[in-house]
C-alpha cells in the first residue's frame, strides 16, 4: 500500500478507535509521528482528562520530532482545558508539517488551531479522510455542536413491529445472538435509557456483559418516569449502579415512601412539562449538562415513539425478528403520535444490514 497521507491517517483513525466508548464528552483523536517513511512516534487520547494523542506521539519521538510530519485526527486545540493547549507544544517541537483529519467542532477551537501553527511556519493539511472522521466522531460533533447528547434507539422487534404480545410477553423475541451485541455496544454509550414501563414489565438489569477479568465501563441508568413510580428494588439498582430518574416537578399529595426512597438511590432531574407528560427535549438538555453526550434508548414504544415525535433521534438499531405476533392491542415498538402523511415519514441514510442467525440488523442514520 502506497504510504501517503490517507495511509498514515487510516493508522491515525485506527489508533483513536483504541478508546471507543471511553473517552466521552471528549473526542476520539489519534496521532503519528513520521519521518522518512518512519512511524517515530504515535499515541491517542485514552480518556477525558488525560494526554492527548499529538502529546502522547511527540513525547515518544523526542528530539526526532524536529522536521517530521505530524498526523493528527482531529485538529491540535488551541484553548486551556484540564490539558494546556496541544499547539503550543507541536510549535515546540519542531515539526515542519502538520496533516489534520478534520477541523475540531468546538467553538473553542473550530479552526484556531490550524491558524497558529501556519503562523508559526508549520505546513498544514486540512480533511484527510474527514467524513470518516467525522462518522466515528458523530456523537461529539453534536454534543459539542448543539448541547445534546447523541440519541441511538435500539429495538428487537418481531417481522410485524411488536416488541410485546397483547399479555405485555416479550421474553424474548430477539435472539441470545442480538441480545449479547447489544450487550457489547453498551459500553460505547454513556447512557442508556427507558421508560418507566420497561421496567415495570421486564425488571431489566441494564448492565454491559464484561469477559475476562477486568470489568468494562458501565452506562449510567435513564429512566424517564413522569409520577416516580420506579419500584426502589428494581434491578437497575443491583450493585450501586447509577442511576438517573427523570421525572416531573411534584404536587402536593405526593410525597411518598417509595418517592422519598428514589430521591435516595437516584438522582432525580425535574424537567418542564409538555401536554402533561415529560418535556423530552429539557430533559436531554438537562443531561447534557452532566456530560452525558450519547445515549441509546431501548424502550419502550411510547418513550421511543415520543422521541421521534419531537425530532431527536440520530440513529437507529431495529433488529428484525422472522416472528409474527399479530393482535391490535400488542405492543408496538415506535407508538407516540406518528405522521399524518406517508411522504412525512421519517427517512434514513447510511443503511447498513447485518445478519444475527435468522434476525436482521438495520443500523442507519436519520436524514
Amino acid at each position: 500500500m502506497k504510504r501517503d497521507d490517507e495511509y498514515y491517517m487510516q493508522l491515525a483513525l485506527r489508533l483513536a478507535l483504541k478508546a471507543k466508548g471511553k473517552t466521552s464528552p471528549n473526542p476520539l483523536v489519534g496521532a503519528l509521528v513520521v519521518k522518512g517513511d518512519k512511524i517515530i512516534g504515535q499515541g491517542f487520547h485514552a480518556k477525558a482528562g488525560s494526554a492527548h494523542a499529538e502529546i502522547i506521539a511527540l513525547d515518544q519521538a523526542g528530539n526526532k520530532a524536529k522536521r517530521a510530519t505530524l498526523y493528527v485526527t482531529l485538529e491540535p486545540c488551541a484553548h486551556t482545558g484540564k490539558t494546556p493547549p496541544c499547539v503550543n507544544r507541536i510549535i515546540q517541537s519542531g515539526v515542519r508539517e502538520v496533516v489534520v483529519g478534520m477541523i475540531d467542532p468546538n467553538p473553542l477551537n473550530n479552526g484556531k488551531g490550524i491558524m497558529l501553527l501556519k503562523q508559526s511556519n508549520i505546513k498544514v493539511k486540512v480533511g484527510i479522510l474527514a467524513d470518516k472522521l467525522e462518522k466515528i466522531n458523530e456523537g461529539f460533533v453534536k454534543y459539542i455542536t448543539t448541547g445534546f447528547p447523541f440519541v441511538t434507539v435500539k429495538v428487537g422487534q418481531s417481522l410485524d413491529g411488536r416488541i410485546a404480545t397483547y399479555c405485555g410477553d416479550s421474553k424474548w423475541i430477539t435472539s441470545d445472538k442480538s441480545r449479547a451485541f447489544v450487550h457489547r455496544i453498551r459500553k460505547d454509550y454513556d447512557a442508556i435509557m427507558v421508560g418507566v414501563n420497561t421496567v415495570l414489565r421486564d425488571n431489566p438489569r441494564l448492565n454491559a456483559w464484561f469477559s475476562g477479568k477486568q470489568p468494562i465501563k458501565q452506562p449510567i441508568k435513564v429512566i424517564v418516569d413522569s409520577n416516580l413510580s420506579t419500584p426502589e428494588n428494581a434491578n437497575i439498582f443491583a450493585n450501586n449502579s447509577q442511576v438517573i430518574i427523570i421525572t416531573l416537578p411534584s404536587r402536593p399529595g405526593q410525597e411518598t415512601d417509595n418517592r422519598k426512597r428514589l430521591f435516595e438511590k437516584a438522582k432525580v432531574i425535574e424537567v418542564k412539562e409538555k401536554s402533561g407528560q415529560i418535556n423530552l427535549r429539557d430533559a436531554l438538555r438537562k443531561l447534557s449538562r452532566l456530560k452525558i453526550a450519547n445515549i441509546i434508548v431501548e424502550g419502550g414504544g411510547t418513550l421511543i415513539g415520543s422521541l421521534f415525535d419531537e425530532k431527536l433521534v440520530d440513529k437507529v438499531l431495529f433488529f428484525i425478528s422472522p416472528k409474527i405476533i399479530g393482535g391490535k392491542d400488542a405492543v408496538s415498538s415506535v407508538m407516540g403520535k406518528g405522521v399524518k402523511r406517508v411522504d412525512q415519514a421519517i427517512k434514513l441514510r447510511d443503511i447498513k444490514f447485518k445478519h444475527f442467525a435468522e434476525e436482521l440488523l438495520v443500523e442507519a442514520s436519520i436524514k
